[in-house]
């Protein structure tokens, strides 16, 4: 058997990016150059200031910190060149050591830092919040602000020192093995070995065969390395919980929350609101089931598309080029010429290759480049929604950093997928209201409602297994494959119901979920942002081209202040419990809507 990238073209095969603005290549003499330019420069800069932190004014804080910001600038063009180039062959070893060596290389950095923000942190209240008055602070003020929240869950300079050193050859090794092996692994499919990308593209073919087909192929392929991809997760959940009990967090979320800048009441008021509403989930499927004549649907129907010839479309590149900026143009010409330069100056990656990380993903960089967007390009519309999403990460990253600096850059992860769940409800509004066949409205609607459930239902569902897992592996130890699993199809089998069968081999699914490796915690934060864009969306709606201006503004503000206050800015009141309600009562009304579609396309059906 043989590897193979894809049977059909599409235009995306030789759309990569030009990574040039960072470096050359990975042999690029001048990544060791910056590497002792940038040493060179933390010395200096803790030659400095160790010591002395406590006793800057405003005006010599604000130099020390924009001394850091350039360390930071050109640190992470190292960074972001190591992580890129890996992204796009994991197989490759000259990209596996370049990133070993720059996690050394930040390993190091940070441990010569790390004494700035202990000093800081350690400043008596009083005397910080009279420095925190000065209006010289400017843009740093929040910065400054929001790290004292930290001082709780600070350690000696020596223990920060030492568990940076640990991370390299700890966390960080552990889940780059984890990508390695996820992105090299191979699925069997009728005589052809599949990337992960393309196998799961089969889950939404129109022959259920094929779906339960490729379903088999995921399931058989996770066993083959079920051994290894749940030792990771085992001793990655047990990393945390050391980390969180050394630090004295409260619970295995808590850190995560934090760096949200999201209050636990918050969060927990969107997961108690979520699946609360799993009905919603539900009602959905059996509709679906009755859509597709099916007496019973299973898990690999879960993304079957309605037999709908007039929704099955193909799309080109340059189709999808245009659709997507077509769209950001018509909501805001600044959004669509930002969004086109993406294009026009090789900042995406889309092509399909044999060792390329899986699934998608927008880099900020750093403010002196810019961001660029890695996706698997397949043609279908569910890719092009994908490209709109990445391009509101970028769109939302390329304006923080032009107004904020590196300081302001990367956001909370909630706030971070509010741009580009936005983007994605662009291109859909515009889709359907060029749409004229009803039942092409119907299906395309469906596919927006799976997505949503994706980023909503599925998300929280995927909290709750982790809350399970670091709960469990907590109090009980290291866990087997068969314990994870039964956690997986609990936390599933609730979202779904009676709605959706889960077979047992289901049960393996979770071991290919990065976010789980990479960022424990994370994945809440998808509900987060779908539900605050569809009210958002519906803001825009009502407001039109009046909202617009605002909305820039939020986005261009990245994490310069606090989220609630931030999104104050165009009405949003995040502090109200009801709030979370109101974006699932918009998800509610489109249901609704889908319902009404379904018996005007197919009145013999509900007869």
């Amino acid at each position: 058997m043989t590897d193979i990238t894809t049977e059909k073209t599409t235009g995306a095969e030789k759309i990569v990016w030009d990574l040039s603005i960072l470096y050359d290549g990975t042999d690029d003499p001048n990544i060791e150059r910056d590497i002792a330019t940038v040493m060179q420069k933390v010395e200096t800069f803790a030659s400095t200031y160790r010591g002395w932190v406590a006793q800057l004014d405003a005006e010599e804080m604000v130099g020390a910190l924009v001394a850091l910001e350039d360390i930071y600038d050109q640190s992470g063009r190292i960074q972001s060149f190591a992580f890129l180039q890996f992204a796009t062959d994991t197989a490759e070893p000259k990209h596996g050591a370049l990133v070993q060596r720059i996690n050394e290389f930040n390993a190091q950095m940070q441990q010569q830092l790390v004494f700035f923000e202990l000093e800081w942190k350690a400043i008596d209240d009083a005397d910080a919040d009279k420095l925190l008055a000065d209006p010289t602070l400017g843009k740093y003020h929040h910065y400054l602000e929001a790290d004292r929240r930290y001082k709780p869950y600070t350690l000696s300079e020596i223990e920060e020192q030492l568990l940076l050193e640990k991370d390299v050859t700890g966390r960080s090794a552990w889940a780059r093995f984890f990508t390695q092996i996820t992105s090299g692994m191979r699925y069997e499919y009728q005589g052809k070995k599949l990337t992960q990308s393309e196998i799961l593209k089969l889950l939404y073919d129109t022959d259920r065969d094929v779906r339960r087909e490729a379903a088999d192929s995921v399931t058989a392929g996770l066993r083959e390395k079920m051994m290894e991809l749940t030792y990771i997760f085992n001793v990655l959940v047990a990393d945390k919980a050391a980390d969180d009990r050394r630090r004295g967090y409260p619970s295995w979320i808590s850190s995560r929350n934090l760096a949200n800048k999201a209050a636990d009441s918050v969060v927990d008021a969107l997961i108690a609101s979520v699946t609360a509403n799993y009905d919603l989930v539900m009602r959905h499927y059996e509709l679906k089931r009755i859509l597709l004549g099916h007496d019973e649907l299973f898990d690999y129907d879960r993304y079957a598309p309605l037999p709908i010839v007039a929704a099955d479309h193909e799309h080109s590149w340059d189709d999808a080029r245009a659709i997507v900026t077509n769209a950001y143009a018509r909501f805001s010409e600044r959004a669509g010429t930002i969004v086109s330069r993406f294009f026009d100056e090789n900042w995406i990656h889309a092509a399909l290759l044999p060792n390329k990380r899986g699934g998608a993903f927008c880099s900020p960089t750093v403010p002196s480049a810019h961001p660029y967007v890695l996706l698997n390009y397949t043609g279908k519309t569910r890719d092009v929604m994908t490209l709109a999403h990445e391009l509101g990460h970028g769109l939302h990253m390329y304006l923080s950093a032009e107004a904020q600096g590196i300081t302001g850059l990367y956001t909370p992860l909630t706030t971070a997928e509010m741009a580009s769940t936005f983007g994605e409800m662009l291109v859909f509004d515009d889709l359907m209201s060029r749409e004229g066949d009803a039942a092409a409205r119907l299906a395309m609607l469906v596919e927006k409602i799976e997505d949503s459930f994706a980023t909503i239902f599925r998300q929280v569902s995927m909290n709750r297994f982790e809350d399970k897992l670091h709960t469990a592996r907590r109090s009980q130890g290291e866990l087997s494959s068969t314990r994870i699993s039964e956690f997986w199809l609990e936390t599933q089998r609730k979202m779904f119901g009676d709605s959706v069968t889960l077979r047992d081999d289901y049960g393996l699914w979770w071991s290919y979920v990065g976010h789980f490796v990479g960022v424990p915690g994370y994945v809440y934060a998808y509900a987060f942002g779908e539900l605050l864009v569809l009210a958002l969306f519906n803001l825009y709606k009502q407001h039109g081209a009046g909202f617009v201006p605002d909305y820039i503004d939020v986005l261009a503000a990245g994490d310069s202040d606090y989220p609630e206050k931030i999104l104050a800015k165009v009405g949003v009141d995040l502090s109200d419990p009801a709030f979370w309600n109101e974006g699932l009562a918009i998800l509610r009304t489109m249901i609704e809507q889908e319902e009404a579609l379904a018996r005007e396309v197919y009145p013999e059906k509900f007869a």
